[in-house]
């Protein structure tokens, strides 16, 4: 669709989303009501449409930035070389840090994936599995050079990222533990996962190659 143009048109609409990922994350999309954003927002409800066709859209546009935002961070904070260890231990630093500092966003991307038609999930997934294919390509270099003990990368891949995503259920920036030092003991804690500390501690790397999927 054919945006506002201008700085007071921009500043609206990221007013918008930024309304919309606290009300959903608070209330859900279903019980969000346009009217309801309008409010938060400052303007008439019917003014909201000049941005967003539709309520659905608004929703697929704050999923879909929200998984360009992650793809771009983790483009941004891979390692040149292609290293098992390094690589691991910059895609779950990287992770961590991207969903602590976007809670709203990701709580919303989390559980609002129902709310989608199917061809708007279906770019969504497509987008995910894109991201999560990374993931499963480090871990499969790993267990190919012997650097990680896997059965199953697949399984191992959702493991993690169910583990590290997981962190924006509990952590709080106000108690004991930085975001650093969570991202280190989830390191560390992924790199016992995918046995790296049993390998590099003397252990034989696996006899058999690992289960891979695309």
């Amino acid at each position: 669709m054919a945006r506002t143009t201008g700085s007071d048109g921009e500043r609206t609409e990221a007013a918008i989303r930024e309304a919309a990922l606290k009300l959903i994350a608070r209330h859900g999309y279903e019980a969000m009501s346009m009217r309801q954003l309008g409010e938060e927002v400052g303007v008439q409800a019917a003014a909201l449409y000049r941005y967003f066709p539709n309520k659905e859209e608004l929703l697929f546009t704050l999923l879909r930035e929200h998984m360009e935002g992650l793809i771009a961070s983790w483009d941004a904070a891979r390692p040149a070389a292609r290293d098992p260890f390094g690589s691991l231990s910059a895609f779950v630093r990287n992770h961590i840090g991207f969903h602590v500092a976007r809670r709203h966003s990701t709580h919303v991307s989390n559980l609002e994936l129902r709310s989608l038609s199917p061809a708007n999930l279906t770019a969504i997934l497509r987008m995910r599995n894109s991201y999560e294919k990374e993931l499963r390509q480090i871990l499969r270099d790993g267990a190919e050079t012997g650097a990680f003990a896997i059965d199953d990368v697949g399984l191992t891949a959702m493991a993690i990222i169910q583990m590290i995503t997981g962190v924006i259920v509990w952590f709080r920036p106000d108690e004991r533990l930085s975001v650093e030092e969570v991202a280190e003991t989830y390191h560390a804690m992924t790199m016992r996962l995918v046995g790296a500390a049993e390998i590099s501690a003397g252990a034989s790397p696996p006899a058999r190659r690992a289960t891979s999927e695309n």
